[in-house]
């Protein structure tokens, strides 16, 4: 059993329990409980941490809000924290094994005893707090986006991270080739997990620039130079924001790979992209989630 949980907590009206429930139930929840709250209800649930990343919980809450409109009620607050999470650093990792993404990358737990060398990319990685393993539907679809991208680059290629989280993404566009890879993420642990990540695959910091902020960050790290390429695989509402600054860091010719996208949100960010000059070349699709190839 895994020694840490997430615990969701859903306040709504009371008439949305048995839905609510359903949709818990759906997604894998044990232990759900249900208390009165004035005139709403309080539901809890509990699954453990190494069954969902931070994106499968933010599509909960999607779907639950989704769920309420369609009965006409009113949208439920749904928030979620991990228990026990002194534990989690070491408890998740029985559960992750390497894994082979895409033609040429091998996706390896830093943890393991380095492998025999092969054919594949070796790309280590303890993802620490940050989100970003491999594993996540979204991740492997910008992974393999990537493969495809900078394998036929015969050029110095650019390339920016934006919500770089543990560092999958750049490191894995550096050992694909790519000249030059700046990671920004606001959140402090994402940058110190990219870093060490960093150190951990032996690429220099000349090569890959690992730093806190965002669009702005990135703007003054190329003193304005636009970039050949984007990487950003974040929440819809997130990128959408981010859109008109993607815009202004890229080249004529600049390409762009997107993802943390629900298919049901997918037609939103088609058009904010449209509006700003970047045609979907492709549209990649796994289980609920969506990858965006785009280019200028």
């Amino acid at each position: 059993m895994a020694n840490s949980w997430w615990e969701i907590q859903i306040l709504s009206d009371p008439a949305l329990e048995d839905l609510i429930f359903w949709r818990l139930e759906t997604f894998g929840c044990r232990g759900m409980s249900c208390e009165v709250k004035g005139n709403s209800q309080l539901v809890r649930a509990h699954l453990p941490q190494t069954q969902v990343q931070l994106l499968d919980l933010a599509a909960l809450s999607l779907w639950l809000r989704q769920d309420a409109l369609t009965v006409g009620l009113p949208v439920p607050v749904t928030q979620w924290h991990l228990i026990d999470e002194e534990d989690w650093a070491s408890s998740w990792k029985q559960y992750w094994e390497p894994q082979e993404v895409g033609d040429h990358l091998l996706i390896y737990p830093a943890w393991l005893p380095v492998p025999e060398p092969s054919k594949r990319l070796l790309l280590r990685l303890d993802p620490g707090a940050a989100f970003g393993t491999g594993t996540h539907p979204t991740t492997q679809l910008c992974l393999e986006a990537l493969e495809m991208r900078l394998g036929s680059a015969n050029e110095e290629t650019v390339v920016a991270d934006i919500g770089c989280g543990s560092g999958i993404l750049s490191i894995a566009a550096v050992l694909l080739g790519a000249s030059k890879v700046y990671g920004v993420d606001i959140d402090p642990l994402a940058v110190r997990s990219a870093r060490s990540n960093r150190s951990l695959n032996r690429i220099s910091g000349d090569r890959l620039v690992v730093e806190r902020g965002s669009i702005e960050r990135l703007m003054k790290l190329t003193d304005g130079k636009p970039v050949d390429g984007i990487l950003c695989n974040i929440l819809a509402e997130v990128i959408i924001d981010l859109i008109p600054g993607m815009s202004a860091i890229a080249s004529p010719k600049c390409w762009g790979i997107i993802s943390g996208v629900l298919l049901d949100q997918a037609k939103p960010i088609a058009d904010t992209l449209e509006q700003h000059n970047w045609v979907v070349a492709t549209l990649w699709k796994r289980q609920d989630w969506c990858c965006f190839n785009i280019r200028r």
